[in-house]
């Protein structure tokens, strides 16, 4: 019984030190409709503005844009909602 009582404890333990094992996550994103110079500034911005974000680096010369963010405050859903919604649709690239 004593076994079964540590194990859940260390299990418990564990679980609750999980969102410290949570940390930033770096993805690339293909984004459309960049054609301008004014683009890159607008698709930054759009993405700087979701919580969580931390780095944001646009190319308009691969149209691609390359964000780190905190996993457990944003998502890539939020990330493609944020450019989709500034006119620049994306998805994760491969």
């Amino acid at each position: 019984m004593r076994t079964s009582a540590s194990a859940f404890a260390a299990l418990v333990a564990i679980l609750s030190v999980c969102p410290a094992l949570a940390g930033e996550k770096t993805v690339t994103l293909n984004v459309d409709n960049m054609y301008c110079a004014s683009c890159a500034p607008v698709v930054k911005k759009s993405l700087a503005r979701v919580e969580g974000v931390t780095k944001v680096e646009v190319s308009r010369e691969t149209n691609t844009a390359t964000v780190t963010f905190e996993d457990t405050k944003a998502t890539v859903a939020a990330l493609i909602e944020a450019t989709t919604n500034a006119g620049y649709p994306s998805r994760l690239a491969k």
